[in-house]
């Protein structure tokens, strides 16, 4: 019940414009040794760049600057380069994945909240400026979350240090995660245009590769969304599954998953829900998750007992109830009721086990 403003900040040319010299004294300061400042010294120095063209070659140009975007070492060099950007963000919040960044700040007031978000956008500003990195200001937008307060009749913008304002938008496409159900539907569409040059094969093939992913992707983070949202996800399915299996549209949806061969989205979700928990617990899920499983110590021998079991934290709102601590741990225990784990077993033996035990069963009356 917060206002809440963030700031989607692009750079333009984010890895080409890395600064060499800088980068060396970033690593420095985190007391990287002289042979492995001499390394990366080594790596930054006497590249050469070409540009080839229906066969031709380019004569080779010096590059002075930057870290490749496509190299393993490229991104986590550039999060070291921008390591002290996070400093300069006041009163805000700020998330650095590589080269895309957010800041934003919350309260009950908007315009404490604008004028908090304008001052740490400032700061980043002269900070981003102080590395050597120009900021886009054509692709950096600003967006407010509002729910269940009254919208503004008229939005302070936010403004770059130039005097120029940022551009205010509703929605916002923020690493991959941007369920856009038109670009679902014109796939469907060609597909459905073209279903006579299809195989059954050929159409499982693509839909798998074509449609599913998309459904898939970041699933476990909008898991928790309503049953309205969900049920539009779903009738996108099931088209898909019309489509490979040529039944009526008038099938019922439990009946679909049986004539499709593949499991319901709600299915599909939760199976990557219980692997991600899975993953916390043997420590090959991202670093702050796994601190939030806790293994419960049982005060007595019960027969139960010996399961792998999670402490579930105490929560008195709904709110809290969404949060991975209780979510994670009330949904590993009632998957434990089914399993009965006492020792931990291989990811693939675990991904066999939940898919025995997770089946779409009817519950339509």
């Amino acid at each position: 019940r917060q206002y809440c403003a963030a700031v989607f900040i692009d750079l333009a040319k984010a890895f080409d414009s890395v600064n060499h010299h800088i980068l060396i004294g970033r690593l420095n300061s985190l007391g990287f040794s002289n042979d492995c400042l001499a390394w990366f010294t080594n790596y930054f120095s006497n590249r050469v760049q070409c540009v080839k063209s229906e066969g031709l070659l380019s004569g080779p140009l010096a590059v002075s600057i930057g870290v490749r975007q496509g190299s393993i070492l490229g991104p986590t060099l550039f999060s070291v380069y921008i390591i002290d950007v996070a400093l300069a963000v006041g009163d805000s919040l700020i998330h650095l994945y590589a080269d895309d960044t957010i800041l934003y700040t919350s309260g009950p007031s908007l315009d404490t909240v604008l004028t908090n978000l304008q001052a740490s956008f400032n700061a980043i500003q002269h900070s981003f400026r102080g590395v050597q990195l120009l900021l886009n200001a054509s692709k950096t937008k600003f967006l407010l979350f509002n729910r269940s307060l009254p919208a503004p009749a008229r939005l302070t913008s936010i403004t770059t240090l130039y005097g120029s304002d940022l551009e205010y938008v509703e929605i916002y496409k923020y690493l991959g995660v941007w369920l856009d159900q038109s670009k679902i539907k014109s796939r469907i569409g060609f597909l459905f245009r073209n279903k006579v040059s299809f195989t059954h094969v050929a159409k499982h093939t693509l839909v798998k590769l074509t449609i599913l992913p998309i459904l898939d992707f970041g699933d476990v983070i909008y898991k928790i969304a309503s049953n309205t949202l969900l049920s539009k996800l779903d009738a996108v399915d099931h088209t898909a599954i019309c489509f490979v299996t040529k039944a009526p549209y008038i099938t019922h949806h439990c009946d679909l998953y049986a004539v499709g061969g593949w499991s319901s989205l709600h299915i599909r979700r939760q199976t990557h829900w219980l692997q991600v928990i899975y993953k916390s617990l043997l420590g090959r899920a991202p670093s702050y998750l796994s601190p939030l499983v806790t293994i419960t110590t049982p005060t007595r021998s019960t027969w139960s007992s010996r399961y792998i079991s999670l402490a579930v934290p105490k929560s008195n709102t709904s709110f809290g109830r969404l949060s991975f601590q209780f979510s994670a741990a009330n949904d590993w225990n009632e998957l434990q009721k089914l399993l009965k784990l006492e020792t931990y077993i291989s990811l693939t033996n675990f991904k066999h086990q939940l898919s025995e035990q997770l089946t779409d069963r009817c519950s339509c009356t």
